[in-house]
């Protein structure tokens, strides 16, 4: 009985953790770029039941072992094992801001920070007052060339990602090449870590960050942002199940303590 105490407490335990992922996607859902969150758990190992002297024990040259046979399992509990975080492709959202960037596929902007370089999809920029391309944190966004300087000039970014400027003074001269974004992948882009402010770090299981080229390489539409891709009705319907499952924990542990209540109840009524 001390065992469904622990099962039905690991069980509460991890539909909580489930919780506070869907909780926590519920209110980013307005936030550009979020990648949903999804709680992970697996189950302890199962323990073996077996009859108890029912066919002896044999000898063999290492010692002892139970021949009895194997009559079911039982469970041992659960534990969150992983947060794993959803990249499925957000909707686009038009904004008419030169500034603002969507991906289109899988990558990442590179933006420096004073913990070095981190990634994000959140492309809702801006020129900040050095006149550098700067999220809305005041990172700078980088190119392969490193900052982009855009003061005093119309700017336009194609789907490659190239930008091409022009004076602000003479807006009928040829657009010059600037330089082009910088966007990577990673190896297993499952394992990149959220650090807050959309921004992500690589880990040894991501492996570090590699140039997006060719097939690879995401298309950027200008003048759009990416939404976030969670779905505020899956949430609800999953937060229902937790809620569910959470109480069906909590009633088996009312079980077990009735039962161990009435068992302490006979023993010293017995004595």
């Amino acid at each position: 009985m001390v065992r469904g105490w622990y099962t039905g407490a690991s069980g509460m335990n991890a539909q909580q953790k489930r919780l506070d992922a869907i909780s926590n996607n519920l209110a980013n859902v307005d936030t550009t770029s979020y990648k949903r969150d999804i709680a992970v758990s697996k189950n302890f190992p199962e323990l073996l039941l077996r009859r108890m002297e029912d066919d002896g024990v044999y000898q063999n040259p290492f010692g002892s072992a139970d021949v009895a046979p194997i009559i079911g399992k039982i469970g041992l509990g659960v534990e969150l094992n992983e947060l794993f975080t959803d990249f499925q492709q957000g909707s686009f959202k038009p904004t008419s801001n030169p500034a603002d960037l969507a991906l289109e596929g899988q990558g990442f902007f590179a933006v420096e920070t004073p913990n070095g370089e981190r990634y994000t999809r959140n492309g809702n920029f801006t020129v900040g007052v050095e006149g550098y391309l700067m999220t809305k944190e005041g990172f700078p966004v980088l190119g392969e060339n490193g900052r982009i300087y855009l003061q005093d000039t119309v700017y336009t970014v194609n789907k490659d990602g190239e930008v091409r400027v022009r004076p602000i003074s003479n807006t009928d001269a040829d657009p010059v090449l600037l330089d082009r974004l910088k966007l990577v992948t990673f190896e297993n882009d499952r394992y990149i870590v959220k650090q807050g402010s959309s921004l992500y770090r690589d880990t040894d299981i991501s492996g570090p960050a590699l140039p997006a080229e060719g097939p690879d390489r995401p298309v950027i539409s200008q003048g759009f942002v990416e939404a976030s891709n969670v779905n505020v009705v899956n949430e609800m319907v999953q937060m229902i199940e937790v809620n569910r499952a959470y109480e069906a924990n909590q009633k088996t542990i009312h079980a077990e303590d009735t039962m161990m209540s009435k068992l302490f109840a006979e023993v010293v009524r017995l004595k």
